[in-house]
């Protein structure tokens, strides 16, 4: 994030973006985070700034990391995915964990691999 940019510049357009990439109204946003439309169009234009719990329920309503909300990431694809996993990890039994743990070092040596085979 530049200097020039704060947060509460960035949001309005980050949330924007994420709703409409995630082919949402901000009616239906509002109604799947349960906020009042209102608040979602103030959020979007600027006009009011979220709490850190709404910040939260929109991060998670739209499947993102308040990261890429406030402006601290610039992609919230990537990094989407690796947090919804890591937001179920702390549920899993210890065994589960280990599993879980060496199946993802598995895929990344595999994809490690892969990518020194193109080489």
């Amino acid at each position: 994030m530049s200097k020039s940019s704060p947060p509460s510049a960035i949001f309005p357009d980050r949330l924007r973006c994420a709703r409409e990439y995630r082919g949402l109204t901000q009616s239906e946003l509002a109604g799947r985070a349960r906020l009042q439309p209102s608040a979602i169009s103030h959020f979007e234009t600027g006009a009011r700034k979220p709490s850190f719990d709404n910040l939260r329920l929109l991060a998670d309503t739209l499947d993102v990391t308040t990261d890429y909300l406030l402006g601290r990431v610039a992609d919230f694809k990537e990094l989407a995915g690796a947090d919804k996993l890591h937001r179920h990890y702390d549920s899993l039994q210890e065994t589960d964990r280990k599993f879980a743990d060496d199946l993802i070092t598995l895929l990344a040596s595999k994809a490690a691999a892969r990518g020194s085979d193109k080489k």
